[in-house]
């Protein structure tokens, strides 16, 4: 159970970035910068933040703080990355570290204890409270994806109008576990 628990949260983390990734794709590099008004993040700036978030909570994950002194916080909602390519550098950036964190974990780890501001974790918490967050935010980057694209976006889930094809297939086949991102990783 429990390395099934790391397996399955490596998969959602993967999945989360994929639905990320695919948005990207879509949208030019000035829509990666749009705002709805002053006090609406940019695409942009919801990577800054990202960014900023996963360096700090995976850099020496079992070993120091997840909020590390030299995070500002506070700049990674300004809107200051030039280009779509420094944007991309700084999403995979994110991502490698919480990855090159995640992946050496064993089920040895997932009750130690972590800190962040100071609040202690267990390892599993803290997976837990990075995959609430980070989706919370991929769904913002996706929802801004959407509205950017309008009818030229390209469906990331089941396009509308396709739930009963979509589920006819799906009962069609014999009653088997696996992994709900399995689908949708296996192109990746």
């Amino acid at each position: 159970m429990e390395n099934d628990y790391l397996e399955s949260a490596k998969k959602q983390f993967e999945y989360y970035k994929m639905l990320g990734d695919k948005t990207f794709a879509q949208l030019g590099e000035e829509q990666l910068f749009w705002q709805f008004n002053e006090e609406s993040n940019s695409i942009a700036m919801i990577v800054k933040h990202l960014w900023g978030n996963m360096l700090s909570r995976w850099t020496d994950f079992l070993t120091s703080d997840g909020e590390k002194e030299w995070r500002n916080r506070d700049e990674e909602f300004e809107n200051d990355i030039a280009t779509k390519a420094e944007l991309l550098e700084k999403w995979n950036t994110g991502w490698q570290c919480l990855f090159d964190a995640i992946n050496p974990l064993t089920a040895a780890d997932l009750n130690k204890e972590i800190y962040i501001r100071n609040q202690g974790h267990t390892v599993t918490e803290a997976i837990n409270r990075q995959l609430a967050h980070y989706p919370y935010h991929v769904g913002q980057i996706v929802f801004l994806g959407k509205m950017l694209c309008n009818e030229n976006w390209q469906s990331l889930s089941i396009p509308k109008g396709n739930s009963k094809t979509f589920n006819a297939e799906k009962f069609a086949q014999p009653k088997h576990k696996q992994h709900f991102t399995d689908e949708f990783l296996k192109d990746e």
